[in-house]
């Protein structure tokens, strides 16, 4: 018998029926519901409908010449019907739209037109998360680490932010998406993969394949890491969305280490983000060039959550918090203090500097991580992975 219930929402009468015979076709699940109406209100009877048959699974088509209205739906039924795991559908050639759906609560998001084969991957990986999980859980957040300018110590932060999180919480991934990935060296990590090596077979890649791809740092943080070497071609924007589709759906926390990288995909991945720290130094230059990425980052709605972060910390006279936050044109979040040569023998040891529990530089860390997760209700969730060993 189907195990999962799926209402199907379309405004066209055609990809409904394609996508009706393609859910019946995958046996793996059955129609509860087809409608041609986006739910804007809980008023609306389309909602009291979908509410009445509380499906597993709600199918949302988004029409190509304007999404605004689906999008609008997916926020809403994320909001009101929790429960339920959201698919958009979609063009993959409007990058934007997946962020955007995503952002809005969609679990998944799958390329027109769909196939028996895509609904069946996407039904099998959900069937098991119900067996698995408890209704508790939720998507997981990212938050990105990048660089005003060469050298600010992005990676140092990116690193041991992730390992503090992973500490006090478990469950927590590092992504390198440096231009060339330092974070392996930070951890002495010799990775056998990279996200290169997931991007190239988004096509298959479920949980267990993803796990598959990451190295274990020894206190069980998770990493995927960069480049070793420059990459010819470069993934596609829609590419990463896809990919930290996936990453949310199974960590608790995700920290990305963006460093310089400075172009779209960078966007794409600070747009998904909770937070985006900005690291500067407190210096004319580096607040000068905060000021130009920040202006960058927000050029499609990363504004609020881009803060600053200063590295290499020490008081300046005359020189104040606020001056800072002028300069950069951002909010300040966090201060890191100065102990340069503590960082630089961490990073050519291997050795990172959660390893100094006891130092200041180390408790700074572990308050970061406090700070960005101060308002989470489930951080004291019990940590899960499917290669945790007891």
């Amino acid at each position: 018998m189907p195990e999962l219930s799926v209402a199907v929402i379309a405004g066209d009468a055609d990809q409904r029926t394609m996508l009706q015979v393609l859910v019946e076709g995958t046996h793996s699940a059955r129609i509860g519901l087809m409608s041609s109406s986006f739910p804007m209100t809980v008023a609306d009877p389309s909602f009291q409908k979908l509410q009445t048959i509380q499906p597993d699974v709600v199918l949302i088509d988004i029409p190509a010449d304007g999404g605004t209205t689906a999008l609008r739906s997916i926020e809403l039924l994320h909001q009101e019907m929790p429960d339920a795991v959201i698919i958009a559908i979609g063009n993959l050639s409007q990058p934007q739209m997946i962020v955007n759906s995503m952002r809005a609560g969609a679990r998944e998001f799958l390329e027109r037109p769909v196939t028996t084969s895509n609904l069946l991957e996407a039904f099998v990986r959900l069937s098991a998360k119900k067996r698995k999980v408890t209704r508790e859980e939720r998507r997981g957040k990212v938050f990105t680490v990048v660089n005003a300018k060469g050298g600010s110590g992005a990676t140092t932060i990116a690193v041991n932010l992730a390992l503090a999180l992973q500490a006090a919480h478990g469950h927590t991934a590092l992504v390198d998406l440096a231009p060339l990935g330092h974070t392996s060296l930070h951890m002495n990590l010799k990775p056998l993969f990279t996200v290169a090596d997931a991007i190239r077979n988004l096509h298959r890649l479920d949980h267990s394949l993803l796990e598959g791809y990451m190295t274990r740092h020894s206190n069980g943080l998770q990493v995927l890491a960069g480049p070793a070497n420059p990459v010819p071609i470069e993934p596609s924007t829609s590419e990463f969305a896809r990919l930290f589709d996936m990453l949310v759906g199974h960590y608790r926390y995700v920290v990305v280490d963006a460093s310089t990288r400075i172009d779209a995909a960078t966007r794409v991945v600070c747009n998904l983000s909770e937070t985006v720290m900005l690291v500067a130094h407190s210096d004319v230059a580096s607040l000068w060039s905060a000021a130009r990425v920040h202006e960058f980052l927000s050029e499609t709605g990363s504004r609020d959550r881009v803060q600053l972060v200063l590295n290499r910390f020490r008081k300046i006279a005359g020189f104040s918090d606020l001056d800072a936050e002028a300069a950069a044109g951002s909010k300040l979040l966090w201060k890191v203090p100065n102990h340069y040569f503590a960082v630089s023998s961490a990073i050519d040891r291997g050795v990172p500097l959660m390893h100094q529990s006891h130092t200041e530089i180390a408790r700074c860390f572990i308050d970061l991580a406090t700070r960005l997760t101060e308002n989470d209700r489930d951080v004291k969730r019990e940590a899960w992975s499917l290669f945790k060993t007891v």
